[in-house]
């Protein structure tokens, strides 16, 4: 299975998404499992996870119905309250679909770049292992430090860090992100989205060399058995078109000369065994 390992869904509306601005007019519409299946299908793309966009129970809830209808959708990486009293609830009422692989927090908006590290948030992260979900690792660059630290906690946890953690593509800045992304990778049960870095680039004038400098990085420190395809559709269609990621990413492979085996590996194998995915729905 080729797989698109990171993208959104939701129905819109101001109030759920106020992240959503005036420069981003184009997600302010709903982006729904049929208006990705026609693109997933253009681009040989067998399926999809999708990964939350709000803290909220009830979106998880939602994510999980819509891959129960949809069998494109091969995963969920839900948002459950990792510090609430009432996790051991939220995971047992979640884990009973099969869909749900993993959850997320959206830690890059928290104020405190030590977030990862607070005691009620590692005692949450500590009950995934029993359900065995792995967890997205969403954050900016500042927050690494906290990350490798946080990661070292957890040797037997399944991590995956979304969009290559944010760098400053847009300003060409690679250290100190270089070299604590070398830190990050030296723990083995950690992987990395290559998704995410359109947006990170300048918007309307970015080039396919601008990404060479940041894939030579994650491709070097992680291996390509520990790198997977995320579009982040369709938060990416703010800087390109779904095809536009895919060809970065595959120019890329092709100029490095990637084995076949290889690319078949970061296309969808290092996915599905990361996330557990099953071939069909349940």
């Amino acid at each position: 299975m080729k797989i698109d390992a990171h993208q959104h869904f939701w129905n819109y509306s101001i109030k759920e998404y106020p992240w959503i601005d005036d420069s981003m007019s184009i997600l302010k519409k709903d982006h729904l499992p049929d208006n990705l299946a026609q693109i997933l299908s253009a681009n040989g793309i067998d399926g999809s996870v999708a990964v939350q966009a709000r803290q909220s129970l009830e979106e998880t809830r939602r994510l999980l119905e819509l891959a129960n209808e949809h069998e494109t959708i091969k995963g969920v990486v839900g948002w459950v309250d990792l510090r609430s009293a009432s996790l051991q609830d939220q995971l047992d009422e979640f884990s009973k679909h099969a869909k749900l692989v993993g959850v997320r927090h959206v830690v890059q908006d928290e104020p405190d770049d030590n977030f990862l590290l607070r005691p009620d948030f590692m005692r949450g992260i500590e009950k995934l292992l029993t359900y065995d979900l792995a967890y997205d690792i969403l954050i900016f660059p500042k927050q690494l430090p906290a990350a490798i630290e946080f990661i070292a906690a957890f040797p037997e946890h399944r991590f995956v860090l979304d969009h290559i953690a944010k760098p400053f593509i847009k300003d060409g800045i690679l250290s100190p992100w270089d070299e604590q992304m070398q830190q990050l990778a030296s723990f083995s049960n950690v992987f990395c989205k290559v998704s995410g870095m359109v947006t990170e680039a300048d918007w309307r004038q970015w080039r396919i060399s601008d990404f060479e400098p940041y894939l030579d990085v994650v491709f070097e420190a992680f291996g390509v058995n520990r790198l997977m395809f995320g579009s982040d559709w369709p938060v990416c269609t703010v800087a390109a078109a779904y095809n536009k990621v895919v060809q970065i990413v595959d120019s890329y492979m092709k100029k490095r000369r990637f084995s076949k085996a290889e690319q078949t590996a970061f296309w969808g194998g290092n996915a599905a065994a990361f996330y557990h995915l099953k071939q069909t729905s349940h």
